[in-house]
């Protein structure tokens, strides 16, 4: 269980938050299936992880995500995440801002042999896209 821990949150500060990719092939199984409500498909294998974790990197270069609570029971970890990030690039089609965003998440991965072979990510996405000006925020403060 430790070791499941210790990738799932290598997976967040290291491969999203440090832009360090190359451990994607060290940490999945290459089958596996990752779901993010934001992307219009599953991403798939250690490859699809890379570009997930690019085209985030590339539209918030100085992004860093820490763990803020993870806990794990048998083959399945759950972790509670922030990402902090300036919008420098294209995101799902919204021109650069130059706006700072955070949001939170949460992540919960499935490991079979040593590998992650499927991962659930909810994530504050309508809140990323009201900090960017996207879409109009549902209540503004005088």
């Amino acid at each position: 269980m430790e070791a499941n821990k210790k990738a799932s949150r290598r997976i967040i500060e290291e491969i999203f938050g440090a832009g360090k990719y190359e451990l994607a092939d060290e940490i999945l199984d290459p089958k596996a299936i990752g779901h993010d409500p934001a992307l219009p498909e599953p991403v798939k294998g250690p490859e699809g992880l890379k570009e997930s974790a690019r085209g985030y990197r590339e539209a918030f270069p100085d992004l860093k995500l820490t763990v803020d609570e993870i806990v794990g029971e048998g083959d399945v970890v759950a972790l509670r995440w922030t990402a902090r990030g300036t919008h420098k690039a294209d995101l799902f089609g919204i021109a650069p801002t130059g706006k700072q965003a955070t949001v939170t998440g949460i992540t919960i991965d499935k490991y079979s042999g040593g590998k992650l072979i499927e991962s659930w990510t909810n994530w504050d996405t309508l809140g990323l896209l009201q900090q960017l000006g996207a879409v109009p925020a549902a209540m503004q403060t005088a």
